[in-house]
């Protein structure tokens, strides 16, 4: 794999169709040409595609170009890695109570055996205690399977749908549950998204989270439907009340069994119903079939792609689409219809973004808030520190307001500027603190001294290039803030040069360890 030096400006270019604050926009969504794919356009597609990489991951794909960059992201089923297997979790923690168990519940209840039943309710206690343990252990694996892969777009794509079908550990309390759906959104992370969508409403975690088992005939209950089409597929404004409840009824008898989805036919309404102006004897898959007949079904799915690739959008709830710069309403029209022209397959969508100018606009760069997952995860695989311990790591998350397998609402997270507050800002440089040095803000941590950090080799491809330069303190310092912050403009420079002319200009992995907490406690830190 050839590794070149490959920094290249991105030139200046006036915005497309204007803006209100005056961003720089490109308009195209064109292919980026070869020549203005350098350093930066490479570091951006890494954090925005990925998790970050570092500078040599960074040099290299600026080497390959715009095609290949991205078809190797892209197409990751070619790059080997550990599959996730069914088995890797205990399926039978929360399983459905025996004939046997449910015989012996019933005749205690009926003689009144309360030792009986105390011994129950204890057992069961115990179950959901070693499920509560096992979710915990379902975090730590994920936040490492981030960290290791070498398939990125696979796992950040994976974290998109968690956002996107959201679903809590907490309200269905079965760990199995939320690991099997897990494996749906990473089987299908850059896949389909009509298959997801039918997978979704045969999900025993969604199905249990939105309470579609309590759904009968006659009792239709309406969560999945009304989430399914406010949240999941066409946003507010694109449906009725009545739609809801008529796809309620479509859904009814879609439920599960231990951990295999069920249609139960005995509590299916095969009743006509009237959806989205179709009329029929419809059920689930109908259901979803029709919406996704719908434009605004793509035009949506393009939106919070959009959203989590490129910049922050305003929720729809509160601003139309047509408020949008003219260039980004554009592209995201774009991007739909490519969406709907591939049957919502959605590699094209990705390639089409991923390769086009729009997406390397000077006004997106190092403009997008890092989430938790993203701040903690790119620290790891860009600055190559220790993980030190994942139980430490998978605790700053819930601190900084993304729990895996937690997320707050059906809506997921927020995201944006709402990861940002006095509270979170505080963890966010303590766990930095603690990836690049193993001290603790409280106490001591014994991997300090055992898995030291040692920055050195983050200067390697600057010493490949000009040996010269990896002893001026001063390109030093450019260099780090180019790889960490993406850019080095001068009120981030001075801090790391009078923090340099105080320890003699030396460049030591004590210096260098000290330049990077000062980079990473920079508010610019938090951007990417």
């Amino acid at each position: 794999m050839p590794m070149q030096p490959a920094e290249r400006s991105n030139a200046s270019r006036p915005a497309a169709g204007g803006d209100s604050a005056g961003l720089n926009i490109f308009g195209s969504m064109s292919p980026i040409a070869p020549e203005k794919f350098g350093f930066d356009q490479a570091r951006h597609l890494l954090w925005r595609a990925g998790f970050g990489g570092t500078s040599r991951q960074i040099q290299t794909l600026a080497s390959w170009g715009p095609q290949r960059a991205v078809d190797y992201l892209l197409n990751y089923d070619q790059v080997s890695f550990e599959p996730v297997a069914s088995d890797r979790f205990d399926k039978d923690i929360m399983r459905p109570a025996t004939a046997e168990e449910r015989r012996s519940a019933a005749d205690a209840r009926r003689k009144g055996d309360e030792d009986t039943l105390a011994r129950l309710q204890m057992e069961r206690q115990r179950r959901e205690r070693l499920d509560r343990g096992q979710v915990a252990e379902m975090q730590k694996w994920w936040l490492k399977r981030m960290i290791e892969t070498p398939r990125p777009l696979e796992e950040r794509m994976t974290l998109f749908w968690h956002g996107h079908f959201a679903t809590s550990y907490r309200t269905i309390e079965n760990s199995y549950h939320m690991y099997l759906q897990n494996q749906l959104f990473r089987s299908n992370a850059t896949g389909n998204f009509a298959n997801l969508l039918f997978g979704i409403i045969r999900d025993p975690a969604m199905i249990a989270y939105l309470d579609n088992n309590d759904s009968r005939k006659g009792r239709a209950n309406e969560n999945l439907a009304r989430e399914i089409m406010e949240l999941f597929s066409l946003g507010i404004g694109n449906y009725t009340e009545q739609d809801i409840k008529e796809g309620a009824r479509a859904l009814t008898g879609y439920t599960f069994e231990d951990d295999a989805f069920s249609f139960q036919k005995n509590n299916h309404d095969e009743g006509s119903k009237k959806i989205l102006g179709r009329t029929g004897s419809f059920d689930g898959d109908d259901f979803v079939r029709i919406i996704l007949e719908q434009p605004a079904c793509s035009r949506l799915i393009a939106r919070k792609l959009y959203h989590t690739f490129v910049r922050e959008l305003p929720p729809l709830e509160r601003a139309e689409d047509n408020s949008l710069n003219p260039s980004v309403r554009s592209a995201i029209r774009d991007l739909a219809q490519t969406l709907l022209n591939a049957k919502y397959e959605l590699k094209p969508l990705l390639r089409r973004l991923f390769l086009s100018e729009h997406f390397y606009s000077p006004a997106f760069l190092n403009e997008q808030i890092k989430s938790p997952v993203q701040l903690v995860v790119g620290a790891v695989r860009s600055l190559e520190t220790p993980v030190r311990d994942l139980s430490i790591l998978n605790d700053a998350l819930d601190l900084m307001g993304q729990n895996l397998f937690y997320p707050p609402s059906v809506k997921g997270w927020d995201g944006g500027r709402s990861w940002i507050n006095t509270s979170t800002l505080y963890v966010r440089q303590n766990i930095m603190a603690f990836l690049l040095t193993g001290k603790r803000p409280v106490g001591y941590d014994p991997s300090a001294e055992t898995d030291r950090y040692d920055p050195m080799p983050l200067l390697a491809d600057l010493v490949d290039t000009d040996a010269d330069a990896a002893r001026d303190p001063s390109r030093v310092a450019d260099y780090l803030l180019k790889l960490t912050l993406g850019r080095a403009p001068a009120h981030t420079r001075e801090p790391l040069l009078d923090f340099l002319r105080k320890h003699d200009n030396q460049l030591g992995p004590d210096h260098l360890r000290g330049l990077l907490l000062i980079i990473t406690a920079m508010p610019e830190y938090q951007l990417c």
